[in-house]
Order: structure tokens, then C-alpha cells, then sequence
């Protein structure tokens, strides 16, 4: 229980701190036309972290190259909020999440081969960053 602590505070901490000082004020973009209500996104990130922090917690073996990938995903996810958000770089935002899904997909093939259940639980986190990556492109195109 003590490892899963750790993994969920450091999942949490490292994404959630560099938002702190951050305005997700986003009234003066133009938006495309599926675009979420402001309230949907706290509430599917803290699902994603929980669903994060339990993968990491059922397939590391101590597992280094999987803790790897698992901690540069976590990096780049928390990248992108200050440089959509604060710098207000819409393309360079895009070309993180386009890494971030790339090493999300390692990650997710990295744990399915160590235990299925963890790596499908992996697929919404998938699936909202290919979502995330059509806002920030149809961001960057309408502004």
C-alpha cells in the first residue's frame, strides 16, 4: 500500500504543481464546435491519474525500463499545461502531446506484456490525450 501512496502522490504531484499559477481561462479562444464544459476536465484528469497510479502499481517488477517511460509521459504531461496555457504555444503544446501519445503507447504495449488489465486501463488515458490533441490542433488552427 505504501508503493501505491507513493506512485499516486508523485503521479498527482508532478502533474498537478506546475498548474498552480496557471489562468485555464480560455474565454477569448475561439474553440472547435466538441469542445467540453470547463468542469469535465478536473474530473476525467483525476480519473486518468487514479487509473495511472493503479497500472503502475500492479506491473512494476521493479520494472526500470517501465518507471522510464511511465515518469517521461508524466513529464510531458505536465509540460503542456504551462505551454498551452501560460506561453499560450499552441503548435509547440501539440507537438508535446504528440510525444506524450507516443510514449503512451509504449507505455501501455510495456504493460500489457507484464499484465493485460494494466495496460487496457491505459486505453481512456489514450483516448482523451487523442482527444486533448484535436482541441489543441483545432485551438491552434481557429486562433
Amino acid at each position: 500500500m505504501k508503493k501505491f501512496i507513493i506512485i499516486l502522490l508523485i503521479t498527482f504531484g508532478v502533474t498537478t504543481i506546475p498548474t498552480f499559477f496557471l489562468d485555464f481561462n480560455t474565454s477569448y479562444l475561439v474553440k472547435p464546435a466538441l469542445f467540453p464544459p470547463k468542469i469535465l476536465f478536473p474530473i476525467v484528469w483525476s480519473i486518468l491519474y487514479l487509473l495511472m497510479t493503479i497500472s503502475l502499481y500492479v506491473t512494476t517488477k521493479n520494472n526500470n525500463k517501465l518507471y522510464k517511460i511511465y515518469s517521461i509521459q508524466l513529464i510531458l504531461n505536465a509540460l503542456w499545461s504551462p505551454i498551452f496555457f501560460g506561453f499560450k504555444l499552441y503548435l509547440l503544446s501539440a507537438i508535446i502531446l504528440i510525444l506524450l501519445i507516443i510514449f503512451v503507447i509504449i507505455m501501455i504495449y510495456q504493460m500489457i506484456m507484464e499484465n493485460k488489465v494494466a495496460g487496457y486501463l491505459q486505453i481512456p488515458y489514450l483516448l482523451w490525450l487523442l482527444f486533448a490533441l484535436y482541441l489543441n490542433l483545432s485551438i491552434y488552427l481557429l486562433n
